[in-house]
């Protein structure tokens, strides 16, 4: 079938008087295919400001993707030009999870390798009056744009905008008092041609360059001039950068280099969560989550930690495939359908009570222990004895509370007095007494089995035993994960946190568990039955595991699930 952008890479080339194209000389064109040899070079350029979501994983897939499957290479390039939000941590998580996602970069490259020579084109640019130093403050570059009006510095003397440059360079100038700006065009109905800035002042160390530079480009600056330098053929990003691709063009033509060609695709929007990389810093900084790592987080770490694997999201992008068609919402249900449909294959079974209830069975003697063959796989075979694992069956056994009620009806298939369940693999019980505790509360239930399981009741529970006589089973943590936030569209709403759901994580510090998840390791996955699909999380000890659960068992997701 092919990697879908290649299915639609002929609709790439176009252009109107609103959006450019690339118009290269046959000259830059020869230059540019002795470095390539004709084939396809991409990059994906994360700011290391943060980390990265699902939203990304989509920009992975088409970036990485395209030129896996035309035989090219993909860049991993750095957009390292704001040292003041950049960390050697989000450098080095972006590294790591691009190689979880199944990708291996042609080039690990940061901009600022290119300081000097976007230096260079920018003094360039100034030698040919196509830019100038401005004094305007924030404010004033606002309200000017906004009324299509020039800056009083923009027609300044070439030798004097030089000059000023250099000074800026050298720090012989405030943060704050200086800036360079393209002279692009004020009057266009595109707002991202209203003169750009290029470069500001910023007396901060960068992570990769240190002290040497205090002036760094903008992002609309470098970002077209390092795709050239980089010989990239298809700078690919999503819509919202549409309004950018004339400046793109624009800057490029007047520096004359080599042009990529530019296309754009619908951005992906889950919903119930956050995608603004702003939002996400602001959630994990005030302590909202519990780290960029949180599994109620789209962050790929996030994602990571709550048991999802990369193959897993890469089938739910390549499901979605690669569009131009707006931005649409994509209900998080769709995404949970493709993690459910692999933990079905990969995850194995087991029994774990999150709220137990105790049980004792009284014709059963309470020295006894029977240790019964139970299935990892609901498809093995009955001969295949590695698909097993045993599990104690003992007079006290332990089953969820709320699997008991007092009254019984004809839709409820728990247990009540006087009726009979069947205990998942083991036999039926049925309740023949009720012990009640303080305030009214259920201390215990006592219970008699069939041990011919002659019985065939409609109910089927899962439970945990003790392991031997008057020794609790195996205690483990459960968290428990809802939607992070209640509304489908959060970033709609003006207090957006006031929409975070009370509810998004619950946790279960004692919960019950068959003695063979005592083995469990970081990494392992199973599916608790009845209750969803789990997996260990990296807080877990030698004495307490901890897991998370990834997901429910109950799918609701429908091929018209898509807003």
């Amino acid at each position: 079938m092919g990697h879908p952008l290649c299915q639609v890479h002929t609709e790439i080339f176009f252009s109107n008087g609103d959006i450019w194209r690339a118009r290269n000389t046959k000259e830059k064109l020869e230059r540019h295919l002795k470095v390539t040899g004709g084939k396809v070079f991409t990059r994906f350029p994360p700011e290391p400001n943060g980390y990265l979501h699902i939203g990304h994983a989509k920009a992975l897939f088409i970036d990485f993707g395209l030129a896996e499957e035309r035989g090219g290479s993909c860049y991993l390039r750095f957009d390292d030009t704001n040292p003041d939000v950049e960390k050697r941590e989000y450098i080095d998580h972006i590294q790591e999870n691009i190689q979880w996602m199944g990708w291996q970069p042609f080039k690990v490259t940061y901009t600022s390798d290119y300081f000097q020579e976007l230096y260079d084109l920018a003094v360039k640019l100034i030698h040919k009056g196509l830019a100038y130093v401005d004094h305007q403050s924030p404010e004033e570059v606002k309200e000017y744009r906004e009324k299509k009006t020039n800056s009083p510095w923009r027609d300044r003397p070439i030798a004097e905008s030089l000059k000023l440059f250099e000074d800026m360079r050298q720090g012989f100038i405030d943060e704050g008092k200086a800036t360079l700006r393209l002279k692009q065009d004020m009057q266009s109905h595109n707002k991202n041609m209203y003169d750009l800035i290029a470069y500001r002042i910023k007396f901060t160390a960068h992570p990769q360059v240190g002290e040497k530079w205090c002036i760094y480009p903008s992002y609309d600056y470098a970002h077209c001039i390092v795709d050239s330098l980089e010989n990239i053929t298809h700078s690919l990003c999503s819509l919202e950068f549409e309004i950018r691709r004339p400046s793109y063009y624009w800057l490029l033509l007047a520096l004359e280099l080599y042009q990529p060609y530019v296309w754009e695709y619908s951005r992906l929007n889950v919903s119930n969560t956050m995608m603004s990389k702003r939002k996400l810093n602001r959630l994990v900084m005030e302590k909202w989550v519990d780290g960029w790592d949180d599994p109620r987080l789209m962050t790929l770490a996030g994602l990571r930690r709550r048991g999802v694997s990369s193959t897993a999201i890469n089938s739910f992008i390549r499901g979605l495939g690669i569009t131009r068609s707006g931005n649409s919402m994509i209900r998080v249900d769709h995404l949970e359908h493709h993690i459910r449909e692999e933990l079905n294959k990969t995850a194995p079974r087991t029994m774990v009570v999150l709220r137990p209830l105790k049980v004792v069975i009284t014709n059963l003697d309470s020295g006894l222990i029977m240790n019964l063959d139970v299935k990892m796989w609901p498809d093995a075979s009955s001969d295949d004895v590695s698909s097993n694992y045993k599990v104690p069956f003992t007079s006290v056994v332990y089953i969820e509370q709320s699997d008991f009620r007092l009254n019984d009806s004809k839709d409820y298939y728990g247990l009540a007095p006087g009726k009979s369940v069947l205990l998942r693999y083991a036999f039926p019980i049925k309740c023949t007494e009720v012990i009640h505790g303080d305030s009214d509360t259920i201390f215990e239930i006592h219970a008699v089995y069939d041990p011919s399981k002659k019985i065939k009741p409609k109910g089927v529970l899962h439970w945990v035993a003790q392991p031997s006589p008057g020794v609790d089973p195996l205690k483990v943590e459960v968290r428990l994960f809802e939607k992070l936030f209640l509304s489908e569209d959060p970033a709609e709403l003006e207090d957006w946190l006031s929409d975070l759901n009370p509810h998004s994580k619950e946790v279960v510090p004692e919960a019950y568990a068959v003695p063979s998840l005592a083995n469990a390791v970081l990494g392992d996955k199973f599916q608790f039955e009845r209750l969803g699909y789990f997996a260990v999380d990296p807080d877990s000890t030698p004495s307490k595991l901890v897991f998370n659960r990834t997901t429910t068992l109950r799918d609701s997701y429908s091929k018209g699930a898509r807003k």
